[in-house]
């Protein structure tokens, strides 16, 4: 039985035996696509040659590419787990053809390696083929047909419809009919009873797609319309899990050697066995799924966050986790004692993972960690919840309340049902998923994204001269409208342009475009499938001009000083701090430099202060650059060049050079270090676990940065009357002013108490509960404090009720329960949020503890009232 490491050889080694260039997985997070977060397919990697942005070195390619999808045909992040055969990350074994061979080699090649060299048996597989479309005026793919006849029966050629069997990159760009290969991998019995053509593209588990071949021979245009492609391009995926499952005789992608590994492995931290409960081997195989997922994202550079990627891969690891929590029993970090049985089975294909072991580690524990925090805080805040309803006599809890702990605190969902169950109370679904509704209805507006069809003003390539000249004679090759939210702007590409796109961190340059006495404003250069795209708000007079294309020369040097201050950091972090230092991520504009590394402590402000001095003395050296373009991966690693995971590198690459600092890179410079004046770190934080972040600024902003300084210490001299010994002074200030303030706490402490025997005194008693009562102008901290004295001394029976407003009016409701009759049913953060109601305000707290403000005093009178009508006192 084949391996899965022997499987994917296989395939790699069949394909360069028919002539395709085997190339390495691109990053499996995209950073310089604004239409993608994350490689959702083999072909991301190719999208430049498909849309004909780029020219194609090879002809014919080959790889296995890692991918994560969360949505999509068949997908989504909540089903993962539940099938077996659904995953988030998952790797894709495909080969490509740009101009070169199409359908008839496509299929040949396909079957040939099946059933020749792995040793399908053919009377399980199955081709499905396009049906054609009345609507688009398109055939049945009567071709595709043909050449499938050759290898199966007619009734193993089964037609699909549009949704199957027509690929589309999106709403525009190339597109195609294509051709599915599944596989029947049930019992004979089952076959006999059930033909397997009537269960393709039915999502039974057995009966499942392991290879689209997609044959792109259309353009879909803005309308709608197609028209023909000038170059066809072939371009295959297949499920590199799935077919592992067909080949080595399992139901299930769970059930190789894939998976096995880290599924045991959970076995065995957790004390569970896969197989003997079904809601275990669901958590089982969700984390066995996920961690891939969140080790390969790390790998490449991405970070769990709050915000479009990080977020994705931040939901991803706590889905895992809360499956960890509630079925495996897990209530500490878990999962990133998995990581060193995954870089087993996987490093070796993948070798950013056993390099990265300890950051990816680290990065996990410390998401574990806090999301386990946040699952106690959201406990307590449901059970706050649940006590609540129950006070009212309600059995259900308001959907607004969970859609809270679930958006804002990341409370999961089913998790709020299971311990709703347990208290034999339900949660208002139709509340929920309104709420759900309306969030998902912002974030679609926000993004939506009008384009209209490119206007071809002439054929042409761009051609980028920004590395030598801030200006160029220029011709528009096309433009196109854009709208989103409400805003109206174009895209321009240009046939020659001294325009940077925003890359590798790098913010766009602005500029303008000028014909004559027609002037337009470049506001910003964003890249786009390979090309530098322009953006402005309005159009030239005449698109068919020759232009001046002229950039902003003093925002160009300021980013270029910010951009070429980073390498020299990023060398000088490593001299001090060592070499595991590497660059994380960087954001470089006119105005201030972020550079992230990795790095597992906070940097001292000594060490900080050494960086700077090292990067600052090869400023005043001002040592020239030294460029080389064009250069041979290889060739540049040997110039001593790293190359970071993540990255997705040529063959061929541009390294800059600064004496003894030597980086791939494809920003804009200075000509030498002295041109950077001088460099100044502002800040240093952590941003993940083991991600440092260091902000920095140069040149003229460090000297706007050090008069600042200057007016400040002179402003804060005149306050001590200019004394010549400021910190002398300072001290002194500050011990007089600990002296007052302690003295001002006991007078407080002293009040406090003194209030509070007082109002003690005052209590009256019904039913036996001694009531204390608070009324008249109090500042909050006292009210608050006095609640408390209360309780410390009378912590039995005993109920206090604030009806109180600050010196500026603004209205405040206390209400404090001792613990004996919080057990009996009272319930100080309903009360108070319902006598809120009257001064306009409202609030919460516990059971035993709440307060609320409003906006109207004369409210007061009738919420005290109503405060102690609610608690029968």
């Amino acid at each position: 039985m084949l391996t899965a490491k022997e499987i994917r050889e296989s395939f790699k080694d069949f394909f360069r035996s028919k002539g395709h260039q085997i190339v390495p997985s691109a990053p499996m997070v995209i950073k310089d696509d604004p239409t993608l977060m994350f490689t959702n397919a083999g072909m991301n990697q190719f999208k430049d040659i498909i849309l004909g942005n780029a020219a194609a070195k090879y002809q014919r390619v080959a790889d296995s590419q890692k991918c994560l999808r969360v949505s999509g045909k068949h997908n989504d992040l909540e089903e993962v787990g539940m099938d077996t055969y659904h995953h988030t990350m998952f790797e894709m074994l495909g080969n490509w053809s740009f101009g070169d061979y199409f359908k008839k080699e496509a299929i040949d090649w396909a079957w040939e390696y099946l059933v020749d060299v792995l040793g399908l048996d053919p009377a399980n597989l199955y081709a499905t083929v396009f049906e054609g479309s009345a609507s688009e005026g398109l055939s049945r793919d009567d071709e595709a047909a043909s050449y499938w006849e050759k290898h199966l029966p007619a009734d193993h050629i089964i037609n699909g419809n549009k949704h199957d069997n027509f690929w589309e990159m999106g709403d525009t760009g190339p597109c195609g009919p294509c051709s599915e290969i599944h596989i029947d991998l049930r019992s004979e019995e089952e076959k006999k009873a059930v033909p397997g053509r009537e269960l393709v593209n039915h999502d039974h588990p057995q009966v499942i797609e392991i290879w689209n071949l997609v044959f792109m021979q259309y353009n879909r245009k803005a309308d709608g319309s197609l028209e023909s492609l000038p170059a066809k391009v072939i371009d295959t995926g297949m499920g590199f899990e799935r077919l592992c499952m067909a080949l080595q005789g399992k139901k299930s992608n769970y059930d190789t050697d894939v998976f096995t590994p880290l599924i045991n492995k959970i076995g065995e931290l957790s004390g569970k066995r896969y197989g003997d409960d079904p809601k275990v081997d669901i958590a089982m195989r969700v984390i066995a799924d996920h961690v891939r997922t969140i080790a390969f994202s790390i790998a490449d550079s991405q970070l769990p966050g709050n915000a479009k990627a990080g977020y994705v891969i931040r939901r991803i690891l706590r889905r895992a986790v809360r499956y960890a929590y509630t079925f495996l029993g897990q209530k500490q970090a878990f999962m990133y004692r998995l990581l060193d049985t995954l870089i087993e089975s996987m490093g070796e294909a993948y070798p950013e993972l056993p390099k990265q072991r300890e950051l990816i580690m680290r990065v996990i524990k410390e998401e574990e960690d806090a999301f386990l925090r946040t699952l106690d805080n959201g406990i307590r805040l449901l059970d706050g919840a649940i006590a609540s309803a129950k006070a009212q006599g309600k059995s259900e809890i308001s959907g607004k309340e969970a859609f809270v702990l679930y958006d804002t605190y990341g409370f999961p969902l089913d998790l709020t049902e299971l311990i709703l169950k347990e208290h034999d109370m339900t949660l208002d679904h139709k509340e929920f998923d309104d709420e759900m509704a309306a969030q998902k209805a912002r974030a679609r507006n926000a993004a939506a994204v009008e384009t209209g069809d490119w206007v071809v003003v002439r054929d042409g390539e761009q051609e980028f001269v920004g590395y030598d000249s801030t200006s160029a004679p220029t011709q528009i090759l096309r433009y196109r409208k854009v709208k989103q939210k409400n805003n109206e702007y174009y895209q321009i590409i240009l046939s020659v342009t001294p325009f940077y796109a925003e890359m590798g961190g790098q913010v766009g340059d602005r500029g303008k475009l000028v014909d004559g006495d027609d002037v337009v404003e470049i506001y910003d250069t964003k890249r786009e499938n390979g090309v530098g795209v322009h953006l402005s708000k309005k159009l030239p007079r005449n698109p068919q001009a020759t232009f001046d294309a002229v950039i902003d020369e003093e925002a160009r040097r300021a980013i270029s000083c910010n951009h070429t201050a980073t390498h020299l950091l990023h060398e000088a972090l490593r001299e001090v701090l060592g070499s595991h230092v590497e660059q994380r991520g960087s954001f470089v504009s006119p105005d201030v430099l972020r550079f992230d590394f990795s790095h597992f402590q906070k940097v001292t402000p000594e060490e900080l202060r050494k960086v700077e001095h090292i990067a600052n003395e090869r400023v005043r050296k001002a040592i020239a650059r030294d460029e080389h373009r064009n250069v041979p991966i290889e060739e540049a690693r040997e110039m001593g060049a790293m190359a970071l995971f993540g990255e997705k590198y040529g063959d061929e690459v541009r390294v800059i050079r600064y004496g003894s600092s030597v980086e791939l890179c494809g920003g804009t410079h200075v000509d030498n270090t002295g041109n950077i004046g001088m460099i100044k770190i502002v800040s240093e934080s952590s941003i993940a676990a083991g991600i440092r972040r260091i902000e920095a600024i140069t040149g003229s902003r460090v000297e706007s940065v050090i008069e600042d300084m200057q007016d400040t210490l002179r402003e804060i001299g005149a306050m001590f009357n200019n004394t010549p010994n400021l910190l002398v002074a300072l001290r002194k200030s500050l011990d007089e002013n600990a002296e007052l303030k302690h003295q001002a706490e006991e007078y407080f402490n002293e009040r406090v108490n003194n209030l509070t025997n007082d109002l003690l005194a005052k209590a009256y008693e019904t039913s036996g509960i001694k009531v204390v009562e608070l009324t008249g102008v109090r500042l909050p901290d006292v009210v608050k404090n006095v609640a408390f004295g209360v309780r410390a001394k009378s912590p039995e029976h005993t109920v206090f009720i604030g009806a109180t407003h600050d010196p500026s009016g603004k209205p405040l409701l206390t209400v404090m329960v001792t613990e004996d009759l919080v057990k009996d049913g009272m319930n100080a953060s309903t009360t108070v949020r319902e006598a809120a109601k009257l001064i306009q305000g409202g609030g919460g707290g516990q059971p035993g503890f709440a307060q609320a403000g409003g906006k109207n005093k004369d409210g007061l009178s009738a919420a005290y009232e109503k405060m102690r009508a609610l608690l029968g006192v």
